[in-house]
């Protein structure tokens, strides 16, 4: 195997190492997200099952008010929250489509290799198949000159 086949299989190798490890980071992040997400909507829910008209009781305005703000803050936070996640999840895509065009990669560069190696395989075998013939011929020559000189 040449030289320069070796270094680009090392440095395909290498990449695709590289964006499996970035993958993995990008897919630990999107879990991350994933449960804060999680936890913000079920504390969401949990608090809008508090809402202070929900008892049939009578209750203040500002109790209200507040409760009213704190969920529009909690409904802005889901929904920053949401873009992050699509972000993430736009960014495992992206990590795992460039994954799959390393890990094709590297399997090119194996593939290139073998057929190499077998045309420096298949060449050896024509150079001492040709190697061979003309040993035969030779000794074929050698023999038919003896024959001609032993018959004169």
């Amino acid at each position: 195997m040449s030289q320069a086949l070796h270094s680009l299989l090392e440095h395909a190798e290498a990449q695709r190492d590289e964006a499996i490890a970035a993958l993995v980071q990008a897919e630990a992040s999107n879990r991350r997200l994933r449960q804060q997400w999680d936890q913000l909507h079920s504390y969401h829910a949990d608090y809008a099952a508090l809402a202070p008209t929900l008892g049939g009781q009578a209750t203040s305005i500002d109790r209200l008010r507040g409760h009213h703000a704190f969920m529009q803050r909690m409904e802005q936070a889901l929904a920053q929250q949401q873009g992050l996640l699509a972000a993430s999840d736009a960014q495992v895509t992206q990590r795992r489509q460039l994954l799959l065009e390393r890990e094709i990669r590297v399997a090119s560069v194996r593939k290139l290799q073998e057929r190499r190696l077998f045309e420096e395989q298949r060449s050896t075998l024509r150079r001492e198949q040709t190697r061979s013939d003309e040993a035969a011929t030779q000794r074929s020559w050698r023999e038919s000159a003896r024959a001609r000189s032993a018959t004169h």
